[in-house]
């Protein structure tokens, strides 16, 4: 319920100087990712589902953590932090 997910498949990218398949996950989240000890958890985990589902190698693949607050995030017309 509180979890997007967009692919985008075919794009051009460049990792590492190298055009080699690659990918980038970009995770967005509310008090979830807002620490190191927090994202070094997430990020093994992560890198366990897309080295498995995608066949890369884990230096083909880079996670970009965006911690947001809750008034950031707009859903059913209203933000996050009423809801």
């Amino acid at each position: 319920q509180r979890v997007n997910v967009t692919v985008r498949s075919g794009l051009a990218m460049v990792l590492s100087g190298s055009a080699e398949p690659c990918a980038q996950l970009v995770v967005s989240s509310i008090g979830v990712v807002g620490t190191a000890e927090q994202n070094k958890e997430h990020s093994a985990r992560f890198f366990d589902v897309l080295t498995a589902q995608l066949g890369l190698s884990p230096e083909r693949i880079v996670i970009r953590f965006n911690p947001v607050e809750a008034w950031q995030i707009g859903k059913n017309r209203t933000v996050m932090t009423f809801l």
